[in-house]
């Protein structure tokens, strides 16, 4: 049904070594223009000013979180056998273009204008020319089928929690890559096993007993990943600040004191205006240019906060605890007329979520021997008592250097 390249391309990866692309469809999504736009969005924005190895795209992040989709129809005779053609195409292109609608630095970028990158994706992959044309023409409804896995409509169920779910091809790959490019040693997890244990009973993925204690790793050495490398305050200083600079400019936007063209295609998100192209414009180099002019820009807010983002004079930080009471009331006091200098911010993990948690919690099943599936807190006694241990959080108040 899908044709397959004469000779298969390879990329040279340093996490997996080789991520061979077999069909013509794969590549030619990978060549696409709005494809080729991730490597210029970094994965890890505010955690290279930490780590400095982590300078990592989400391109390179894409192609791991594909060359798993090939790994589990390759190594696992369960879902080899399970999924038919088509539906092994979903899932690999559904792999390959997960992130496909990220906006620049991503996440900072997507909460101050209030995006969300599952929907621009699913836009992308429906409407721009060059993609929607490539799916159509190798099968038509195949991009209603990858948009739907997206979007999470429960289409394909199966396909769905394989790319989003607490364990899913996505994870396994950031959080390897990312302790790769990090150099942290919590991120090392047991891939052949967790992917050689999957099956599926009753359209939901589930794990043979076997792969407990690979999980119980997976589930600690993510716990420990968002708190020592993504939790970490120095990072989350630096994309506060750059989230204040996306705030001063759409402030400045919004009054009529900011208009070039810079703030051509900005203006047009904040007016939900954008046309695909222009969003795929969209990157960061294009936040990087305007910040770097706004440096020297006459709002002396903005071209602070620009500033002070190039030569990395990040915001400092206070932790919520006792003997930071009333220098926490100062700071307060000192910025509360300037909103773009100061950021109370609240993080929570748990090691692994349940539905009294978070309503949309969806379970790790294990298939035990006696063929009966149970949430894997129910099985594991490490896992349950991470459970009862509750959830851990931490508040900060971050504010400018002085």
């Amino acid at each position: 049904m899908y044709k397959k390249l004469d000779q298969k391309k390879v990329f040279r990866d340093p996490v997996y070594g080789y991520i061979n692309v077999r069909y013509q469809l794969i590549s030619d999504l990978i060549d696409s223009k709005a494809f080729q736009r991730l490597r210029r969005i970094t994965h890890l924005s505010g955690v290279k000013m930490v780590f400095h190895g982590a300078e990592h795209s989400r391109f390179n992040h894409s192609l791991g979180v594909y060359h798993l989709a090939i790994k589990l129809l390759d190594e696992n005779d369960t879902l080899n056998q399970y999924f038919d053609e088509h539906e092994k195409m979903i899932l690999m292109i559904s792999a390959l273009m997960h992130d496909i609608g990220h906006g620049p630095y991503s996440h900072a970028f997507e909460r101050v204008f209030e995006l969300t990158h599952e929907t621009y994706g699913a836009n992308i992959i429906l409407n721009d020319p060059e993609i929607s044309s490539l799916l159509d023409n190798a099968n038509k409804g195949l991009k209603e089928s990858v948009s739907s896995v997206l979007l999470k409509t429960g289409k394909h169920p199966e396909i769905e929690q394989l790319v989003s779910s607490q364990i899913d091809i996505d994870r396994l790959d950031y959080l390897t890559r990312d302790a790769y490019y990090t150099g942290a040693n919590y991120g090392r997890l047991d891939l052949d096993r967790i992917i050689r244990m999957m099956a599926v009973k009753d359209k939901n993925i589930v794990y043979k007993e076997g792969a407990i204690h690979a999980i119980e790793n997976y589930l600690v050495s993510r716990y420990h990943m968002y708190w020592q490398v993504y939790y970490h305050p120095v990072a989350r200083s630096y994309e506060i600040m750059l989230e204040k600079i996306f705030l001063r400019i759409y402030h400045l936007i919004e009054q009529n004191k900011l208009n070039d063209e810079y703030t051509t295609l900005i203006k047009k998100v904040i007016e939900s205006n954008v046309t695909l192209d222009a969003y795929l414009e969209l990157d960061d180099f294009y936040v990087n240019a305007f910040i770097k002019k706004y440096a020297h820009h006459k709002d002396s807010i903005l071209s602070e906060l620009c500033s002070s983002f190039l030569n990395r004079k990040l915001f400092d930080y206070l932790e919520f605890k006792e003997n930071n009471l009333t220098q926490i009331s100062e700071v307060v006091k000192r910025y509360k007329d300037n909103p773009y200098f100061i950021e109370e911010e609240v993080v929570s993990q748990k090691t692994y979520l349940i539905k009294d948690y978070d309503i949309k919690a969806e379970d790790i099943l294990i298939l035990t021997k006696q063929q009966v599936v149970k949430p894997i807190d129910e099985v594991s006694p490490i896992i349950k008592g991470l459970v009862s241990s509750g959830i851990k959080t931490e508040r900060k108040l971050y504010f400018k250097h002085e």
